[in-house]
């Protein structure tokens, strides 16, 4: 216990590995994939506010996801970006510890929302003259919003107030080592000289239950619809609902398997610190944390027939208004 410590502040590696001399590029990196998600996801929340015909269920489904997904980055880019751009990796301990929260928060989101889409695609192909009636605008809110709140009240909550309470110790006790702040980033800096196993294997059963439920029903979802849609005699209906399915498929496997995949190998202790380097585990981080935000609003909105449409007259209003100034 001789070597506790309390700090103040904590400071973020980022990229374990990276030269500096390509910080900048990094930086620069960062800072585009940033622009593009507040472009496209921003572009979603407001075609589909602003636009009437869009407030139907898929859409407002897809709207959450974006919000969810511009928060995300919001709370974990721009210091990732200061972090190489100007070379500012430390960040307030209370703040890691409420950016620890919003990642796990809408990480949770996420889960949730991509299961709730996968349902409402199942009962639209499946119950096409039903699904008016089976899913409304004010079910589909009502869910949405309970899902917000659940997220709220789980273990991202209760874990980041565990953190906050609990003395920092260690070699390099407020080393980051990794992109942000997460639940197994803060616990490793506990686990020299604090017995986290507790809140490890807390984090880790509560991680697996929304992950497994969550991809279980969407994987449920996808081949119910693609049974349904092989037995349709229209060979145009089936190439286009494949074509959707195929596609979303590999948005969830993008979100879903390295997730998984780094949850599981982290948490046994004979091999993660073989297979699960600094580097891959920021690597893995970054797909599956930050790629799959600049994926959604293409594959689940921008690539939709009806969302171009709309989104090229909102372009031509703002053409002929700049055109008649």
């Amino acid at each position: 216990m001789e070597n506790q410590t309390v700090i103040s502040e904590v400071f973020l590696v980022g990229f374990p590995g990276v030269p500096e001399d390509l910080h900048n590029l990094v930086a620069a990196v960062m800072f585009l994939v940033y622009v593009f998600s507040l472009t496209a996801n921003g572009s979603v929340i407001c075609l589909v506010t602003l636009n009437m015909y869009l407030h139907q269920p898929m859409y407002l489904i897809i709207a959450n996801l974006a919000a969810s997904n511009l928060l995300f980055d919001t709370v974990t880019l721009p210091k990732l970006i200061a972090r190489y751009w100007f070379g500012s990796s430390s960040i307030n301990f209370k703040v890691c510890i409420f950016q620890m929260f919003c990642v796990h928060f809408f990480g949770s989101i996420d889960s949730y929302l991509l299961m709730l889409m996968a349902v409402d695609r199942y009962i639209a192909i499946s119950q096409p003259l039903r699904y008016t009636l089976v899913i409304t605008n004010k079910r589909t809110l009502v869910t949405c919003s309970f899902f917000w709140i659940l997220a709220a009240s789980s273990r991202s909550a209760t874990v980041s107030t565990q953190f906050s309470k609990i003395v920092l110790c260690g070699p390099d006790p407020n080393k980051i080592n990794t992109l942000f702040c997460t639940h197994g980033a803060i616990m490793d800096m506990y686990m020299d000289c604090t017995d986290v196993t507790s809140m490890r294997n807390e984090s880790f059963v509560s991680a697996m239950v929304v992950l497994l439920v969550c991809l279980g029903i969407i994987v449920l979802s996808y081949i119910l619809i693609i049974v349904e849609i092989a037995t349709s005699y229209r060979s145009d209906i089936w190439r286009k609902a494949f074509y959707t399915c195929t596609t979303h498929l590999l948005v969830v496997a993008l979100y879903f398997v390295p997730r998984l995949f780094l949850y599981i190998v982290s948490n046994i202790s004979s091999i993660s610190a073989i297979i699960v380097q600094p580097d891959i585990n920021a690597l893995l981080l970054f797909f599956y944390s930050v790629v799959p935000h600049l994926a959604n609003p293409v594959i689940y909105f921008l690539r939709t027939k009806e969302i171009r449409q709309t989104f090229a007259k909102v372009l031509q209003r703002i053409k002929y208004r700049v055109g008649h100034m």
